[in-house]
């Protein structure tokens, strides 16, 4: 395989795009492995107080993730996120207003491999979400396990990643107040499997769950398509029925945690490495679908809202594909 270097003479600007980038991925394979390293190096160290002290802080704040988390403003408007948005770049886009005293779920269409508009959009201010959507509060549901990782715990809960416990969903959209916005990636971690450059495959045929919440909630839902998300990695081959979608599967049913084998390009050099590449985000918000509360919805009322959504979604993206690159026989496909 020929290497294709990158040039000497790359300006600064871009290297800090690449840098910031870099600490994402990282912070996403590995920041929550050292993290458990270091409270278990301070557990066998003299140390071990301050290792106690926070095991019972754990305790204490167990609830936390599960009621809105505990976001920092400071954190999310680090300028590091200005730059990773920039890398790629992302940009957020609104099709409407949304009215700040309503609670609203937002269905992120595609899951990716690791999320990126989702992230760029929802747990920074890079894109410029709060001036976009003025009096909203979004929150990025986020696998439970995540939340038990000492140290880790706190630092993506600063962001304004919440556990995607259903208790934690309710939280949110319970609020009488309004204005709180739960982002919820519909496909989940079986959806990024299938993330690869030109897939249109969305796994939303059987996930009612958040319906059933709108409902009961009165929240409006709120169809969010990414333009680009499957674009940033290359994927091995892992058909369904391959001895290694088999593995990816079973590993996924036992950790809750899919293992996509993806690749893209390095630091240094764009031939391979798990750095995404350069290629444009745009994430459309598209217009709330009306939810009547409805405390005790049948299936008949599910089935009905779901439908509604998905129509919602076509609508969606095909009012806006030809905006960003899709050619017009493309369509979405539901499995």
């Amino acid at each position: 395989m020929k290497i294709e270097f990158a040039p000497l003479n790359i300006p600064l600007r871009r290297r800090l795009q690449t840098a910031a980038v870099v600490q994402w991925v990282f912070s996403f394979l590995a920041l929550a492995q050292c993290c458990l390293a270091l409270f278990l190096l301070l557990c066998l160290s003299q140390w071990w107080v301050l290792a106690v002290l926070y095991a019972g802080w754990l305790y204490l704040d167990r609830d936390t993730p599960i009621r809105g988390g505990r976001r920092s403003h400071w954190v999310r408007g680090w300028t590091v996120w200005a730059y990773f948005k920039d890398y790629f770049p992302i940009s957020l886009i609104k099709t409407v207003d949304l009215d700040p005293k309503r609670n609203y779920l937002f269905g992120f269409h595609p899951h990716g491999v690791l999320v990126a508009g989702g992230f760029g959009n929802f747990c920074t201010e890079a894109s410029g979400f709060a001036t976009l959507f003025p009096g909203l509060t979004p929150y990025l549901l986020m696998l439970p396990f995540w939340f038990r990782v000492p140290f880790f715990r706190d630092y993506i809960m600063s962001g304004g990643l919440v556990s995607s416990e259903k208790s934690s969903a309710s939280y949110i959209l319970s609020q009488p107040e309004g204005g709180h916005v739960a982002v919820v990636t519909i496909g989940g971690a079986p959806e990024s499997l299938e993330a690869r450059p030109g897939a249109l495959k969305l796994q939303v045929l059987n996930r009612k769950g958040f319906i059933k919440l709108a409902l009961k909630h009165g929240a409006q839902l709120v169809p969010v398509f990414s333009f680009g998300e499957n674009e940033l990695f290359d994927q091995m081959e892992n058909p369904v029925g391959s001895p290694l979608r088999g593995i990816q599967d079973r590993l996924q049913k036992v950790m809750g945690v899919a293992l996509p084998l993806f690749h893209a390009r390095g630091i240094f050099q764009y031939s391979f490495g798990l750095l995404p590449y350069r290629k444009p985000i745009h994430t459309v918000v598209g217009r709330p679908i009306q939810v009547v509360q409805n405390p005790c919805p049948s299936r008949e009322d599910i089935d009905a809202l779901h439908k509604t959504y998905l129509d919602g979604l076509i609508q969606l993206f095909e009012e806006n594909k030809a905006n960003y690159g899709i050619s017009e026989d493309k369509h979405l496909t539901f499995i």
